[in-house]
C-alpha cells in the first residue's frame, strides 16, 4: 500500500485519540505524509506535542481529551471545527487494558476503566462525528476504528478487553449503517500484535489458550499506520469495513 494514499489528505481533518504514543504516532505521521492536517487527542500534554512536534507543527494541533467525558469530547470536535473547518477523518484508537488477572478478581473499579476508555469514548466521538459531518460542507466524513484480534477470539485473563473489542465491532455495524444517509463512511482496524508499550510483556512470554506461556511475534505500528492511511484515503463511496493487520506468525489463526 506504499503511496496508495499519496495527496489523498490534502485539505482534509483528521481527529486521532490515543495521538501521543504508538499506534496514534504512527497513524499521525501517515496520514501526515499524505497531506492531512491533524487534531491530535490524548490524556496527555507532552506526547502529543512530540508528535505534533514530529509530523511538524504547522500541520498539528494537540488538544488533551479524556474520551470518556462527553464534555471533554465534544471540545476536542468544538476545537477542530474552530481551528480548520471540518472533520474528514476520525481514528478511534484510544484505549486501554486491565491486568491480566482471573476475572472473579477483577475489580469493578478496573472493569469500569476498560470499557470507559475502549467503548464509551469511540461511541461518544462517533456521535460528535456524526453532528459535525452531517452538517458541514461538503457533507460526509470516514471513521476508523481500532479494533482488535480480541474482537474475535479472546485471551485468557482478558473479559474488559475481550468484551469491549466485541462491541467495538457491534458499534462500527450500527454506526456503518446509521451513517450511509449522511455519507459517512466506518470501518475497524483488527490489529495483531503491533509493538507498542501494550505488548511489551510479549517479549517474555504470555499466556495461551493452552495453559503454556509463549513469546509472540509483534509488528512495526507503522505497518497498521499504512492500513489505516490506506482506509482514509478511499472516495466516500468506497469504505473498507474489517481489515485485520497481524503479526504473521502470532498464534491466532488455531488459536486455542
Amino acid at each position: 500500500m506504499a503511496g496508495v494514499g499519496a495527496g489523498a489528505g490534502a485539505d482534509k481533518v483528521a481527529i486521532i485519540t490515543g495521538a501521543g504514543t504508538g499506534v496514534g504516532r504512527a497513524t499521525a505521521q501517515a496520514l501526515a505524509r499524505d497531506g492531512f492536517t491533524l487534531v491530535l487527542a490524548g490524556r496527555r500534554r507532552e506526547p502529543l506535542e512530540e508528535t505534533a512536534r514530529l509530523v511538524a507543527p504547522a500541520r498539528a494541533v494537540a488538544v488533551p481529551t479524556d474520551v470518556s467525558d462527553p464534555a471533554s469530547v465534544r471540545a476536542l470536535f468544538d476545537k477542530a471545527v474552530e481551528s480548520f473547518g471540518r472533520v474528514d477523518v476520525v481514528f478511534n484508537n484510544a484505549g486501554t487494558g486491565a491486568p491480566a488477572v482471573p476475572l472473579e478478581d477483577l475489580t469493578y473499579e478496573q472493569w469500569k476503566t476498560v470499557v470507559d476508555a475502549n467503548l464509551t469514548g469511540p461511541f461518544l466521538c462517533t456521535q460528535q462525528a456524526f453532528r459535525v459531518m452531517k452538517d458541514q460542507t461538503p457533507r460526509g466524513g470516514r471513521i476508523i476504528n481500532n479494533g482488535s484480534i480480541s474482537a474475535y477470539a479472546p485471551r485468557p485473563n482478558s473479559a474488559p478487553y475481550t468484551a469491549t473489542k466485541h462491541a467495538i465491532s457491534g458499534l462500527t455495524r450500527s454506526s456503518s449503517l446509521d451513517g450511509r444517509k449522511y455519507d459517512i463512511a466506518v470501518g475497524q482496524i483488527d490489529i495483531g500484535n503491533a509493538a507498542t508499550d501494550m505488548t511489551e510483556r510479549m517479549t517474555a512470554g504470555v499466556i495461551q489458550a493452552n495453559g503454556q506461556m509463549a513469546v509472540e511475534p509483534r509488528i512495526d505500528p507503522a505497518h497498521v499506520a499504512r492500513a489505516v492511511a490506506y482506509m482514509a484515503s478511499l472516495p466516500l463511496d468506497a469504505n473498507v469495513l474489517f481489515m485485520n493487520v497481524m503479526a504473521t506468525k502470532m498464534p491466532f489463526v488455531g488459536r486455542g
